[in-house]
């Protein structure tokens, strides 16, 4: 709030110029538990699997030439559910390549390997397995 001197009188005169809004605490609340609510459901949306994926059952499939040792496990920031010979992962962040080498260095040789259904060609799977 400001004053100003009339020059006559020397009397201040009260000017509105602060126009801010206040709200009432419940109603500060009220917008951040809102805006809490948007971002974790924006972010449950972007981060969930595609309709699509979920019914494959995952991003990646691996067939290995051995039995896994271990049903689950978790290799490269992906978590792998393997059953026998096969196994299924969500989508990492690392490319396919990258991601098949760490399942061969832990599982042994993979006989196959597809990325968001497309197998990787022959001489990738070469080099997944170390060859």
């Amino acid at each position: 709030m400001k004053f100003y001197m009339v020059p006559k009188r020397n009397v201040p005169i009260k000017k509105e110029t602060d126009m801010s809004i206040t709200l009432p605490r419940s109603g500060r609340f009220a917008i951040l538990a809102s805006a809490l609510i948007y971002t974790g459901m924006s972010f449950g949306v972007a981060t969930s699997a595609s309709p699509l994926q979920a019914a494959n059952g995952g991003y990646y499939t691996a067939t290995l030439s051995a039995p896994a040792e271990a049903n689950r496990m978790v290799l490269g920031g992906v978590a792998w559910n393997c059953t026998g010979t096969t196994c299924v992962a969500g989508k990492g962040d690392a490319r396919p390549l990258r991601i098949c080498r760490g399942l061969s260095r832990k599982f042994g040789e993979v006989a196959s390997f597809t990325a968001n259904g497309e197998a990787i060609s022959d001489e990738e799977l070469a080099k997944c397995n170390g060859k």
